[in-house]
């Protein structure tokens, strides 16, 4: 086929001095391990500008200090017409559409050496670009274990590029690749000729040029380009409906009156070119690979008969996801304690250090005691995050995802939707941002509007807390609460994604299409650095935004101050100390010793009762008092209702306003800087004398925070996401309404039924 390009080189993306690289691939083949492995695990991850697609760059390890080289990873995509944001930005990026990422040096091409084929469909697109580029044949392994052995040197020769062989996960020709990087990038700049895999009919090719001729306005880069774009805009509708803006009319009728003069002719536009690179593609193949017969049923696929089987799989998975939780609570118990012991004695030793005072009650109790509230739980979310990772890396996530379907699909959903909702377990952000995959919009909306109904991490500390109040003692009660918490989420979030999909955002339930990856050892270094990132953020939020909510909190708790009450307070203690002294100036020494003992205990109970006094008329207990009533028939009183006010900046600053309320309501006696907040909350009586935190309490406390929305960020993020404000502010107030009702039904249900 010939072409005959008109296009006009237009303003190029700004150009750097540092070369490059560019790393894409299709989904699942290893691309995201080779990155890790060629950046040392150092990248810097941001977002591309004016979209939430997480942008990761890093430095290519090997590289001469003088002349260093930039990675960049672009999300996973199966061809340059995008099916969703995600795949949008990665041909944009190739496209040269993003005036914030310069031009390309050198493209990488990863491709599944296991399923050579499909992955050649993309990879030949993107040689036709014209970029310097080296093929990354991964998974070599896989593909050899499957009976298909390949001729990397015929491969190369078919593609016109330089195809490296390698195994990522193990580091097996990694050094090679770098290698081949470090000799592409010289000189790089300049474009190479493209090799075309195309053989299209003559009819198909005038057609062809017309479209590109018109391109010409757009003033495009590169000839090479225009006649790639040109070739999905005149075949695929998808591709021109995602790009509306970027052209102009003259160009869009041109495209029509291609395509009526080819369905004249008898030509399927659209099906014409897939046909033609599929044909090559299989002629590339059959070329450079020996199929060597495997008659033995492979381990993955014996494995994945039974991870995926509809009854033993679920099994599995809640198996799983109990084991987590009750290692969580075995394991971390011990680094917990020496944590608590730390912040203890930190607290104690600023205490001790500075004369009594505000400033005193600030650092201890707002920052050290509020703030170590929070960080005790540390490794608990590390634990979480750990078995997360080791999950993720072997593949069995996918197989997660490919077993809940069958349970998505009953709502509306497909398992696409799955993976969003389990990272939201980590954090709702995250996950709703991973919803950008999701290619139809209503069901991306549904998927945002559900997933953070998931339990994320931040809520770990408020179950574990609530959990070791009222079942101490007993792991397997706590894992079972802990268990029944999480999957409360989930069924909640499939029920309200089925409400959604019936009444608002009404839909045919899509089918799902996707490609399970094979089974690996996990990394170890990659699995930790994981951990440590999730960790590490958690840290932040702990030393930033805890942080500055616990001393507004400790500012809140603290003021105004009464002179009524001090004075009445000082009063009375005055009287009861003098008692004392003359019960110390006694003859009768037992009779001494007898109300010495009494007027202390009663000294200390004057402290407790005067700083709930305070506590009571300071802002935050009258916030606190002011919501009582609508928070009165779930079973809180007002000292939660400030907790729950709070943790609407963030979850677990519910944890750290407990240690602030409670501190500041139980004075500073010794024994009660010794017990731990769970201990303390576990004393706590109503007015009747009964306790706070009875289990039926914290059960409802602890539904109340499965399902309400108490993240400012996450309310942000859908607000960018969705672009619009109608659905944050209905995802609060749902969530909200949700979270009331069911906490109410479960209380008042309760009590009906006898519990306490």
């Amino acid at each position: 086929m010939v072409m005959n390009t008109v296009v006009e080189k237009a303003a190029s993306p700004p150009q750097t001095a540092l070369p490059y690289v560019v790393l894409t691939g299709n989904p699942n083949c290893g691309k995201t391990t080779l990155f890790n492995a060629l950046t040392g695990l150092r990248a810097r991850v941001g977002n591309y500008a004016g979209v939430t697609v997480e942008r990761k760059e890093g430095r290519l390890v090997g590289a001469p200090a003088q002349t260093p080289v930039a990675i960049l990873d672009l999300p996973g995509t199966y061809s340059l017409s995008p099916q969703s944001l995600d795949e949008k930005i990665a041909g944009d990026v190739l496209f040269e559409r993003l005036s914030e990422v310069p031009r390309p040096s050198l493209v990488i091409v990863v491709v599944d050496a296991s399923n050579l084929q499909r992955n050649l469909y993309f990879a030949t697109q993107v040689i036709e670009l014209g970029y310097s580029t080296i093929l990354a044949l991964n998974m070599m392994d896989v593909a050899e274990v499957n009976g298909h052995h390949i001729k990397s040197e015929q491969l190369s020769a078919a593609l016109g590029v330089p195809v490296v062989p390698l195994v990522a996960s193990s580091g097996t020709g990694i050094q090679l690749l770098r290698e081949k990087i470090l000799a592409s990038i010289q000189g790089s700049n300049k474009r190479t000729l493209p090799k075309k895999f195309c053989e299209l009919p003559e009819s198909f090719g005038r057609e062809l040029n017309e479209v590109v001729t018109a391109l010409h306005g757009l003033k495009r880069t590169s000839s090479a380009i225009a006649e790639v774009e040109a070739l999905l805009l005149l075949s695929d509708d998808k591709y021109l409906t995602a790009h509306q803006s970027d052209y102009q009319d003259v160009l869009k009728r041109q495209i029509e009156v291609s395509r009526e003069r080819l369905s004249q002719n008898e030509v399927d536009w659209r099906s014409v070119p897939i046909e033609a690179r599929y044909a090559r593609i299989a002629a590339i193949e059959a070329a450079v690979t020996d199929v060597e017969e495997v008659l033995t049923e492979s381990f993955s696929d014996k494995l994945d008969g039974v991870l995926t089987h509809k009854i033993w799989g679920m099994s599995i998975f809640i198996g799983l996801m109990g084991l987590i939780f009750f290692s969580i609570f075995s394991l971390a118990q011990y680094p917990m304690d020496f944590l608590q012991m730390v912040v203890g004695n930190i607290g104690q030793a600023i205490a001790n250090a500075m004369p009594p005072g505000d400033l005193n009650d600030l650092l201890v109790m707002g920052v050290v005691e509020g703030v170590g509230a929070v960080v005790v739980f540390l490794p608990q979310i590390c634990l979480l995050f750990l078995f997360i990772g080791f999950l993720e890396d072997t593949g069995y996530m996918s197989r997660a995802a490919f077993l809940m379907d069958r349970l998505m699909s009953k709502v509306g959903l497909h398992g696409k939707s799955f993976i969003p909702m389990l990272s939201s377990f980590a954090c709702a952000i995250p996950g709703i941002m991973a919803t950008r995959t999701i290619e139809t919009p209503k069901d991306r909306l549904v998927t945002i509007l559900v997933a953070p109904l998931m339990s994320c991490s931040a809520r770990l500390p408020v179950y574990t807390l609530l959990i070791a109040t009222c079942f101490p003692g007993s792991k397997l009660v706590a894992t079972a609460v802990m268990l029944s918490m999480y999957l409360l989420g989930i069924v909640m979030a499939l029920l309200m994604a089925l409400l959604f999909k019936k009444t608002l955002l009404k839909g045919k339930s899509p089918l799902l299409i996707m490609e399970l990856p094979p089974y690996k050892m996990p990394g170890l270094k990659t699995v930790l650095r994981h951990m440590w990132e999730r960790s590490r953020l958690f840290l932040r939020r702990a030393g930033t935004v805890i942080l500055g909510i616990n001393i507004i909190l400790w500012f809140l708790a603290t003021f105004p101050k009464s002179a009524k009450v001090e004075s009445d307070f000082a009063t009375r203690r005055a009287a009861l100390e003098q008692t004392r002294a003359a019960s110390d100036n006694s003859d009768d020494t037992v009779a001494a010793d007898g109300l010495g003992g009494v007027t202390d205990r009663m000294l200390k109970e004057l402290e407790n009762q005067e700083a709930g006094e305070k506590l009571k008329n300071s802002f935050a207990g009258r916030m606190g008092r002011i919501i009582e009533p609508l928070i009165a028939p779930l079973g809180f009183d007002w000292k939660i209702g400030i907790g729950i006010i709070s943790s609407f900046a963030a979850r677990e600053v519910f944890v750290s306003t407990m240690s602030i309320v409670y501190n500041v309501g139980e004075g500073e006696d010794e024994e009660s800087q010794t017990r731990t907040l769970a201990e303390t909350l576990g004393q706590q009586k109503r007015s009747d004398g009964t306790l706070v935190y009875t289990r039926l309490t914290s059960v409802s406390l602890m539904v109340f925070y499965v399902l309400a929305l108490q993240c400012i960020s996450t309310v942000a993020v859908v607000r960018r996401e969705t672009n619009s404000w109608k659905w944050p502010v209905f995802q609060w107030v749902y969530m909200g309404v949700l979270a009331w009702v069911l906490a109410f039904i479960t209380y008042q249900g309760g009590k009906l039924l006898g519990f306490s």
